[in-house]
């Protein structure tokens, strides 16, 4: 990724900042920063560099590259209603519908082009197809996705996010792939389907939609 990707990224961090207070997710603390107890507070607390080797790649990523900086990753982020979020897509890569449901997300994509769009609670979708260097913001709560259709060139963006610790909800994980199943009834109704139908979803869904770099998809 060029130089120029950086400026952008430095773009897209002032502009997060200006738009912080009406986005955010998380209560206000009563002092600077929050830290914890055995924490030696210097320049290194406020520093987090688990980025540096997707940012150096260059070329298309062997994988969907989903990596994340949010309190659990990033101490310094508690309290401070901010986290971010780095996709790297393949050709034809998804970032499947899901959920922060703590957090908007103001994405800006730093290579290549992406389709985006949320459903908002009328059921009406909202999409757009952005090009290097163009913003998008999903609403709190609002289920959402991202799809690379370049099927011969990567894409790359970053997002900011109103929380530091917005949550994630996988909209197709969490119906078919939950740690206990919900019935397959249930959902065959749900859906207006048969229960073969929903066997065969979930069976899919049990390979997970991508490697994770650094850390799990956690809630």
């Amino acid at each position: 990724m060029s130089f120029t990707t950086f400026k952008i990224v430095s773009f897209m961090v002032c502009v997060f900042a200006m738009v912080q207070t009406s986005i955010s997710g998380d209560p206000d603390i009563l002092s600077d920063f929050v830290a914890p107890p055995s924490a030696l507070v210097n320049g290194s607390f406020f520093t987090y560099t688990g980025m540096r080797e997707v940012i150096r790649e260059t070329g298309s990523p062997s994988y969907f590259q989903y990596l994340r900086a949010s309190r659990d990753e990033f101490p310094a982020l508690d309290g401070l209603s901010v986290s971010t979020i780095f996709l790297g897509f393949r050709p034809g890569d998804v970032s499947p519908p899901h959920i922060h449901i703590r957090a908007s997300e103001l994405l800006l994509v730093v290579q290549g082009s992406l389709l985006v769009g949320f459903v908002d609670t009328n059921n009406q979708l909202y999409t757009s197809r952005l090009q290097t260097g163009d913003m998008f913001v999903f609403p709190k709560g609002l289920i959402h996705f991202q799809l690379n259709e370049d099927t011969q060139n990567p894409a790359y963006s970053i997002s900011s996010l109103g929380s530091s610790s917005p949550g994630l909800t996988l909209v197709p994980n969490n119906l078919f792939n939950t740690s206990a199943s919900i019935d397959d009834n249930v959902l065959a109704l749900s859906f207006k389907t048969d229960v073969s139908t929903i066997q065969l979803l979930k069976q899919a869904l049990s390979t997970p939609y991508n490697q994770v770099i650094g850390h799990p998809l956690k809630h």
